[in-house]
């Protein structure tokens, strides 16, 4: 058996509640147009962050309410654990495994929190075996989805034949906040949704998917680019109006280390995946990857129909990267919190 990791399976689950656009613009106007004097300047953002609609934990009507942390996580633990459960079920399915084959579970989230971890909640309703480990992690943000997903090669790796599954679930909505009279808080209404992708990543032959290598770089005195602030009421966002022409200038030189550290180049990658943190952060990722205006395709794609989930939004896009046909040598990159940014190379299975 070699020991390459193989991705064997993917799939992808989104809360049942749908936002469109508009239904949020008009929404947000209610909310917070006559008491944020700079609203109607920042609501051309509706518009133009290319997004039609996103999935939400919980119907519209419930944002015009205030909420704190107790109405929030329970939502979140709610929610979280039933995409949990879909999309880890859906993955092991498509693998042809039951839950009893899996060995390790990697489970990112950055926008809630159960402890238990949703991983023990869940175990025997997924009938997972008493010996799984379990790895959860918080606090990576929109990069988690190519982060945990190395995390979870690299312990493939070291136990071939080992069945990993990783798990990514991100809430967005429910850190929405009536209190928060910000610029900040005003585009998240426009970008943010909801959703859970879930992948079974083995040493051994066949699947979707060779990974090939990981890697991450974290930019010195960035702290201030994305993350939360927490208060009483609940998370709070923090994102800075930089973060386009950042990504512009740095990504390039980040993730041309992270490659050669594995022995690779830019010009060895025929396909970026992207995670789609926004309309601007694209064009100036395919201007930091010199690739023509509009390559990122499946990536509007994605924005376009879920909105920008954080951590599974970059693993959408790889589902769709597959059906229509993985290159030889693809790149999964996503930048988030710290400020970081993550790499994955995939190659086409054989």
């Amino acid at each position: 058996m070699t020991d390459t990791v193989r991705l064997v399976s993917l799939a992808t689950a989104t809360p049942e509640h749908v936002i469109f656009q508009n239904q949020a613009a008009e929404a947000s106007a209610r909310l917070f147009a006559g008491r944020f004097e700079d609203f109607h300047h920042l609501a051309r953002v509706f518009d133009s962050a290319g997004i039609n609609k996103r999935h939400a934990a919980r119907p519209l009507a419930w944002f015009d309410e205030t909420h704190g942390w107790q109405d929030r996580m329970q939502a979140y633990g709610e929610v979280a654990g039933a995409l949990f459960v879909e999309a880890a079920t859906s993955a092991i399915r498509r693998a042809d495994l039951s839950a009893c084959d899996v060995d390790c579970i990697v489970t990112v989230s950055s926008t809630g929190f159960t402890t238990p971890s949703l991983d023990a909640q869940l175990a025997r309703r997924m009938g997972f075996r008493t010996d799984i480990e379990r790895v959860p992690v918080f606090g990576l943000g929109c990069a988690a989805g190519v982060s945990g997903f190395a995390v979870a090669a690299r312990l493939a790796s070291s136990r071939p034949g080992a069945v990993v599954l990783f798990v990514s679930i991100e809430l967005c909505t429910l850190a929405f906040r009536l209190d928060e009279l910000t610029r900040p808080n005003i585009i998240a209404t426009a970008l943010f949704g909801d959703g859970a992708a879930a992948c079974v990543l083995r040493a051994g032959e066949g699947g979707l998917a060779e990974v090939e290598s990981t890697g991450e770089h974290l930019f010195p005195d960035t702290l201030d680019i994305m993350g939360w602030k927490i208060d009483d009421g609940g998370f709070g966002i923090v994102l800075a109006q930089s973060l386009p022409p950042f990504a512009e200038r740095e990504l390039a030189p980040a993730v041309t280390a992270i490659l050669a550290r594995n022995g690779l180049e830019l010009a060895d990658i025929d396909r970026f995946i992207c995670h789609p943190g926004g309309m601007k952060v694209l064009a100036a990722m395919e201007s930091a990857l010199s690739l023509t205006p509009g390559t990122l395709d499946h990536e509007r794609g994605v924005l376009a129909e879920y909105g920008n989930m954080s951590s599974p939004t970059v693993l959408f896009v790889l589902e769709r990267v597959i059906r229509a046909g993985l290159p030889e040598r693809a790149a999964m990159i996503a930048m988030g919190p710290g400020f970081s940014a993550s790499c994955v190379t995939l190659r086409r299975a054989a």
